[in-house]
């Protein structure tokens, strides 16, 4: 099984809109994707809760003991994490993971709290070592404002790929109040947002 565990201590950081989001979009390809939600308000499984049955199945795991009893060869599981992750409990669940994925904001407290967050990664064994790869998101970001121009400008400081920046817009909270994501969208919809995702899918893939 493929794992992708996606993490950043900061509250708000857009972590279950990725993560809700990328779930769809891989079940979108036909391919068996299992969620698992670590935080305790439990977001992604409630909107899993509410996915409609038309659209692309994605089934819920509650404990590591299922995620080796429904593994197999091109099965994905996608992990949800808490705010405020830290010490043991981020080193247990890093060692789920294939692919972390880290959602940052154009916020100068999301930044500080995310470039702690790195140098903390840097630090974990999986990382180091390279059994778990690190890639970036930019989440809620307006390519035409200063904001952008700064979260772009912090994030090339870091070794690190930098995948997508998602743009701001009310598509995904729209869609997630019907349990969907914008894979679930009409293409005329959400196309710009779907282009977006491509490079994280294609990089979680290779």
């Amino acid at each position: 099984m493929h794992s992708v565990l996606v993490a950043n201590p900061k509250g708000g950081s857009g972590k279950t809109t990725v993560v809700t989001n990328l779930a769809s979009g891989l079940a979108s390809r036909g391919e068996p994707v299992y969620l698992w939600d670590l935080d305790r308000q439990q977001s992604s499984l409630t909107w899993l809760g509410m996915r409609p049955p038309y659209v692309p199945a994605i089934d819920r795991l509650d404990q590591r003991d299922a995620v080796e009893a429904n593994a197999g060869k091109g099965h994905w599981l996608v992990i949800d994490t808490p705010a405020g992750l830290h010490g043991k409990a981020l080193s247990q669940s890093l060692k789920l993971a294939d692919k972390i994925l880290v959602p940052v904001q154009p916020s100068v407290f999301d930044m500080a709290a995310t470039a702690a967050f790195f140098q903390v990664l840097r630090e974990e064994k999986v990382v180091r070592r390279q059994k778990a790869l690190v890639g970036i998101i930019g989440v809620r970001v307006d390519p035409r404002t200063r904001a952008a121009a700064t979260l772009e400008a912090f994030l090339d400081q870091f070794d690190l790929p930098i995948l997508t920046y998602l743009r701001d817009t009310q598509l995904y909270p729209n869609a997630a109040f019907n349990g969907l994501s914008i894979f679930d969208l009409p293409a005329y919809l959400a196309e710009r947002d779907l282009e977006q995702w491509g490079p994280v899918l294609e990089w979680i893939r290779d």
